[in-house]
């Protein structure tokens, strides 16, 4: 499903002669207008698109929240809302942009070119008409993983420049949109600058990105277009925005349902990421460690397995809002569990170890040792724990602890993570063949 989003205030003249026409060129498709506080006669006009409306078609929230235009927050909270509406594509069509004839079909043409995508407008003057540039396409996970917008763009801006260059340093790749389908309603700077007079006598060097000022991928530190608006008119049809998680990190140490966590994750629909291979956790552990920042870590959004146990102070420094959780279970089974997990009759991937430098390495780190020592990982086992919930205690809504044995699963981490409870069980990986979670 594609889904466009458009915020307005006080852009009724340009919506009443773009959106009919969306509307109708894009019939397989949603769109999702944000009504932010407008003062003119917005919501009149679209009380007569009834059609739409009534086929879902046409989706209307409002917000209220500030009186001023802020464009970043507006289309965080638009392209949010897409999310809510089912979009696997999100595009920002803004009030004053015709989509085109089938955008939605290039749109859905992205999906099938992979996750690694998207869709960007590449203006040139004289060629295109001004204000095409905000067209952008990206899918849920693309937003979420780059935090949206910037919320630094108070005011019309460069927010779009931004985000463009952003998701090409998580790896994106950017694909150019045809200009058959970037066209606008002409209009002039003074209406652009109407509620920021203050810009309008410099707007170039406002609009300038330097990409290299832009030290962090990720912005706005989890409260991406955070607020509470109502649906179609209906002031009692409410919907609360609320902060999502940077990342998740699973800090549990291995053979804590590590495995079954990770899948966990992925059912709740987060690209997420388990020892894959050492390559993979090296460049974790070195990039934090030398830039304070992994682009390896951006590039997903739920992150379990080490090295991610012994850099959580790291990741709560570099990615403010991020969740924590911390999976035990009883000592006795963790100790043999990870007996086994060293024998290399018993784990068919040890044998590699010694072809793997790091993994090494990441145990001496982590346990002490590179061989197994009962006494030793146990001390370490408790120790980590304790460290980790003495670090959260004073911010409980930063960690959960799932206690494995004890049956705990969607109820307490769908309740921590502001998701709905899959109708499906807790996955247990490894259970039948390496350990049993239950007493």
């Amino acid at each position: 499903m594609v889904v466009f989003a458009t915020t307005c205030k006080n852009r009724t003249d340009h919506l009443r002669k773009t959106l009919p026409r969306n509307l109708a060129d894009n019939p397989d498709s949603r769109f999702v207008v944000l009504d932010y506080n407008s003062g003119d006669d917005l919501i009149p006009f679209l009380r007569t698109l009834e059609g739409p409306i009534a086929d879902r078609q046409l989706t209307v929230y409002s917000y209220a929240g500030w009186p001023k235009f802020r464009m970043a927050h507006a289309k965080n909270m638009a392209h949010r809302l897409g999310i809510v509406e089912g979009g696997q594509v999100i595009v920002n069509l803004d009030a004053d942009n015709f989509a085109g004839p089938n955008f939605h079909e290039l749109a859905q043409e992205m999906v099938a070119l992979g996750p690694d995508v998207f869709l960007w407008a590449n203006m040139v003057k004289g060629e295109m008409d001004r204000g095409i540039s905000g067209r952008i396409a990206v899918s849920p996970q693309q937003f979420r993983k780059v935090g949206g917008y910037d919320e630094k763009y108070f005011a019309w801006a460069s927010d779009d420049k931004d985000l463009n260059l952003r998701l090409r340093m998580v790896g994106y790749q950017g694909i150019e949109i045809d200009k058959r389908f970037l066209s606008a309603v002409k209009h002039n700077n003074k209406l652009r600058f109407k509620e920021y007079p203050h810009l309008a006598s410099s707007p170039e060097s406002y609009f300038t990105v330097d990409p290299s000022c832009i030290k962090k991928a990720v912005v706005n530190d989890g409260r991406v277009g955070c607020g509470t608006v109502y649906r179609n008119f209906d002031r009692d049809d409410i919907v609360d925005i609320k902060p999502v998680a940077t990342r998740v990190f699973g800090v549990g140490l291995s053979k804590t349902a590590t495995s079954s966590l990770h899948k966990a994750f992925r059912i709740l629909g987060y690209d997420s990421w388990h020892w894959s291979s050492a390559h993979t956790a090296k460049a974790i552990w070195q990039e934090m460690n030398t830039n304070d920042r992994s682009l390896t870590v951006e590039r997903f959004e739920a992150l379990c397995d080490l090295p991610i146990p012994l850099l959580y102070q790291k990741l709560d420094a570099a990615y403010p809002g991020s969740k924590f959780v911390l999976t035990i279970r009883n000592e006795a089974k963790w100790l043999d569990s990870m007996r086994r997990h060293f024998m290399a009759g018993h784990n068919p991937w040890k044998a590699n170890w010694n072809n793997d430098p790091f993994t090494h390495r990441v145990h001496q780190l982590t346990y002490g040792r590179c061989d197994f020592d009962a006494e030793m990982f146990l001390e370490r086992y408790r120790q980590h724990n304790a460290e980790v919930m003495e670090y959260f205690k004073f911010r409980p809504e930063s960690l959960v602890v799932l206690r494995m044995d004890k049956g705990d699963g969607w109820q307490k981490l769908c309740a921590f993570l502001d998701k709905p409870i899959p109708s499906i069980p807790f996955p247990h990986v490894n259970k039948s063949n390496l350990w049993s979670l239950q007493q």
